[in-house]
């Protein structure tokens, strides 16, 4: 039984909005991303506070996520919707 389908997977990442790092610790991630960070999340980002005619800019937290992913492909010599041919 010669293989067709060589799926590859796929790690997608994202990071949640930047908050104060206080307000961080409940921020979940979307739906069907796991959490990679713990407590407060990762403290590399700046968010921003519009106080009347000024923006102030603070330091922030945010919590990193990540999604495994299956990308349907054909081995090599294979092709078309069901990974036929050779």
């Amino acid at each position: 039984q010669v293989k067709k389908q060589c799926d590859q997977k796929l790690l997608i990442r994202i990071k949640t909005k930047c908050v104060p790092c206080s307000l961080n610790l409940d921020t979940q991630c979307p739906a069907g991303y796991t959490k990679i960070t713990n407590g407060t999340g990762t403290p590399d980002c700046r968010y921003y506070l519009e106080v009347k005619a000024h923006t102030l800019s603070f330091p922030g937290c945010r919590h990193h996520c990540v999604k495994e992913f299956e990308q349907p492909e054909c081995c090599q010599g294979h092709w078309g919707p069901d990974c036929m041919g050779k």
